[in-house]
């Protein structure tokens, strides 16, 4: 429910709206961006349209009123206690009633990319949306990563990060243990796509040679990958490829072609074509972005 102003860059994709918090076509965001229920709400009459996040996370604690979460074309209840777990590409909406407060915790990609590791499982988990009761223990690290937040003393940034990363294995642990009544699309399959593109993303197989080692259709695949994330299997595939590139970019001191070889590309010039044609960024203009920020 990303709604900060000037922060919001909008594009149209499929006619469903995608923000961006953090203006993160130029640059890589805050660790964090804290925001309450009703900051935002009452600037705009305590509804949202649905729309998706391309690289962002949300985490929802409703503390006090109510609403209603439109996720997938399907409305759910929002009661005190709520919490909503909401992952990059599921299309969703918000509907509050005056009054309502509560606290947004929204998570950029790259924090994910570091902190949740291939094989202990949160990551298939977190990628689902999902609404569940809170916990006491879920309550208290909100609050302090709100207090934490607009801070700008030493270690902020670890500090916001690791509190961040607890929050992270918190709601995955009450997702793992919680039937949450009709949210939870084909996860068996969703896992095991998301476990191969690890392996051969370098290699650019097509949404048809994943499927094929899956046992399933192309059409199935994308399908299950489209109720889970709101976007095709294909976007899931472009998505983690462009992800490794702006790491090796932001983090590293490859040249651009040695980052197109580290992708798989044999020819420098398509792999910045289809990095701008994702990022709305060249790569050389991507990381000038990054060198004037630091």
């Amino acid at each position: 429910m990303d709604t900060s102003g000037h922060f919001w860059y909008i594009s149209n994709m499929d006619q469903i709206e995608t923000f961006n918090l953090f203006g993160e076509d130029a640059d890589l965001p805050d660790v964090v961006h804290c925001e309450t229920i009703e900051a935002r709400s009452v600037v705009h009459d305590w509804e949202f349209r649905p729309h998706r996040h391309a690289r962002l996370h949300q985490v929802l604690l409703l503390e006090r009123g109510s609403g209603t979460l439109l996720i997938d074309e399907a409305p759910r209840a929002l009661s005190a206690g709520s919490l909503v777990n909401m992952p990059r590409g599921a299309v969703h909406g918000f509907r509050f009633e005056p009054g309502t407060q509560g606290w947004v915790v929204t998570l950029a990609s790259e924090l994910l990319d570091q902190v949740l590791r291939d094989g202990e499982g949160l990551r298939p988990v977190l990628s689902r949306p999902d609404i569940l009761k809170s916990t006491n223990d879920i309550r208290i690290l909100t609050r302090r990563i709100f207090a934490e937040y607009p801070t700008r003393g030493f270690a902020r940034a670890h500090i916001l990060r690791s509190l961040s990363t607890l929050l992270l294995g918190l709601v995955a642990r009450e997702m793992a243990g919680a039937e949450s009544g009709g949210l939870r699309p084909d996860t068996r399959l969703q896992r095991r796509f998301e476990a191969l593109i690890e392996t051969h993303y370098r290699d650019h197989w097509r949404v048809a040679d994943y499927a094929r080692d899956l046992a399933v259709t192309p059409t199935h695949l994308s399908r299950v990958m489209r109720v889970a994330t709101g976007r095709p299997a294909s976007a899931a595939i472009e998505e983690r490829v462009i992800r490794e590139a702006r790491r090796n970019l932001a983090f590293s001191n490859l040249s651009i072609q040695e980052v197109a070889y580290q992708m798989g590309y044999n020819d420098p010039a398509y792999f910045s074509r289809v990095f701008a044609r994702a990022t709305g960024q060249s790569p050389r203009d991507f990381r000038r972005a990054l060198e004037a920020k630091g």
